[in-house]
């Protein structure tokens, strides 16, 4: 039978490529021992719900323990009515158990007692029938909210000091989120804010993404089944987009093995992965509109927003940040700060940003584009200027990202430049204060910085020219264009400020300012 890279669901060691799924939690095994209630938690897609279920089933197999991993998902239908919710829940753990463990390893008939204390009375029915240790790992926990979410944690706190002859010896939640960030109604927050009612955890672990040599040895799987090769300089940028991310790594193999590539002689090169890379992002597959729904919470909006223009972070709670860290939204930079989790997010977060205000633009013809169908710049700056003088201030409200609408407005322009054949690509950083941008459009490579102009500020030209001859230097180019936006409460009307001159810089580069 062959296997598959897989991007939907846990995986199965029969079908799936896959690694060993406990070597990214090394510290369960011991927590188990000494009897520990934890939470593991990881964004979507990374590999939680594969390796618990390979744990539930070792630690099961070594005959020490009766281990098993559960879902509450389905009460999350009745999370305004815990009693509605224990039913469900404990009918579908019913039919999980069963389908898991042996028979002598079973629950008695669940204890159906008084609402709120149904899951508390099953669980210490069950531990009293073992003869060994009840592990229990909790999955989709933070599916639950409000009072259905609050009933599970009280429960599974309150049998907690009868552990283990009459409770779980050991309780794993298993989510995206810590306990804090589960999301309750009440006392004017939307969130718990502490482990409480779970302050009975040892810890908290996050899944790990995947290293580089991983990555290599989860492509050197498909190359001793198939023979077909994966190039190192292809598996090192499948590292380098991905940071490891595991539905990243799995769905950009998936492309070029499936559909790209399906003549096993022919090796898997860097650029097929490339090609893969722009593939993904255009498509926005569930996994990364899932990501991209994040955007709208305004918690995520105060920390993204100015990364992408580049400005410092304000000042935001420890608990925010930590929220986009273990969204696998940011990761922490080794050098310092923080920065967006890999290559492939940082493409994929302007664009859905960009995507609004694009479909608001009004028909553009592509004056830019040469009878052979070559870019011509000085025609594409003719065609923004008059864009802008038409439509960019209306279009500057279609975002709820205010402090970087003219960074999205441009994007949205240009997005549509490059739609007949060409890419975009964007450079951000905390501290930087720009967004500097490069169009490639077949033989044509353009550099692009943008600075904003805000209140009680400097004019940022000359530090842009100096940071785009930079950019410049890097890119092998000798002229490039730096967007000014005036944002200041006092900037000149729109049709006085918009304007155009070239400045050549001492190294001879030719820098078309526009002010806009």
């Amino acid at each position: 039978m062959s296997r598959w890279f897989n991007i939907a669901g846990p995986c199965q060691a029969d079908i799936h490529y896959m690694l060993s799924p406990t070597t990214r939690l090394p510290d369960l095994e011991e927590l188990i021992q000494q009897r520990s209630y934890f939470v593991v938690h990881a964004p979507r897609q990374t590999g939680k719900t594969t390796a618990m279920l390979a744990l539930a089933k070792q630690l099961t197999a070594t005959g020490r323990y009766a281990a098993v991993m559960v879902s509450v998902e389905v009460g999350s239908a009745f999370n305004h009515d815990p009693s509605a919710a224990e039913l469900a829940i404990l009918e579908t753990w019913r039919d999980t158990i069963e389908d898991i463990l042996p028979t002598e390893l079973q629950p008695p008939i669940w204890v159906y007692n008084a609402p709120g204390q149904r899951i508390r009375a099953s669980l210490r029915a069950w531990s009293q029938k073992l003869n060994r240790p009840l592990v229990l790992f909790i999955d989709e926990i933070d599916s639950l909210q409000d009072e259905t979410l609050i009933s599970v944690l009280r429960q599974l706190r309150d049998g907690y000091r009868s552990r283990p002859e009459n409770f779980p010896s050991s309780v794993g939640l298993i989510g995206l989120q810590d306990v804090r960030d589960y999301k309750v109604a009440s006392g004017g927050s939307d969130r718990l804010n502490t482990s409480s009612p779970f302050n009975i955890k040892v810890s908290s672990i996050t899944l790990r993404n995947f290293n580089a040599s991983e990555v290599a040895e989860l492509y050197q799987q498909h190359t001793e089944e198939t023979g077909q090769i994966f190039t190192e300089e292809a598996t090192a940028i499948a590292f380098d987009l991905t940071q490891g991310q595991p539905w990243l790594v799995n769905a950009l193999a998936k492309e070029v093995v499936e559909k790209m590539v399906r003549d096993r002689s022919v090796a898997i090169t860097k650029e097929h992965i490339l090609q893969a890379k722009e593939i993904l992002i255009s498509r926005q597959d569930t996994h990364l509109d899932s990501l991209a729904e994040k955007l709208r919470e305004k918690r995520v909006k105060a920390i993204i927003e100015p990364i992408l223009s580049g400005q410092a972070l304000p000042d935001t709670p420890n608990d925010d940040r930590q929220y986009l860290l273990d969204l696998g939204l940011l990761r922490r930079d080794p050098a310092g700060g923080l920065v967006i989790a890999n290559p492939i997010y940082r493409e994929v977060i302007p664009r859905v940003l960009v995507q609004g205000t694009q479909d608001s633009l009004p028909h553009i013809s592509p004056s830019w584009l040469t009878a052979e169908g070559e870019l011509n710049k000085a025609a594409l700056l003719e065609a923004f200027i008059k864009f802008w003088r038409q439509h960019g201030e209306p279009l500057l409200g279609s975002t709820g990202y205010h402090e970087i609408a003219p960074h999205i407005v441009l994007m949205a322009f240009l997005h549509r430049v490059v739609n007949g054949g060409g890419t975009l690509e964007r450079e951000y950083a905390i501290g930087s204060d720009r967004m500097d941008l490069c169009l490639r459009y077949k033989g044509v490579t353009l550099g692009i910085e943008l600075k904003v102009w805000r209140e009680k500020k400097r004019d940022p030209q000359d530090e842009g020219i100096e940071q785009l001859e930079s950019y410049l230097a890097r890119l092998g180019l000798n002229e490039g264009w730096l967007f000014v936006f005036d944002r200041r409460k006092n900037a000149l009307p729109m049709e006085e400020r918009l304007s155009t001159q070239v400045v050549v810089t001492e190294n001879q580069r030719a820098i078309t300012v526009i002010r806009a």
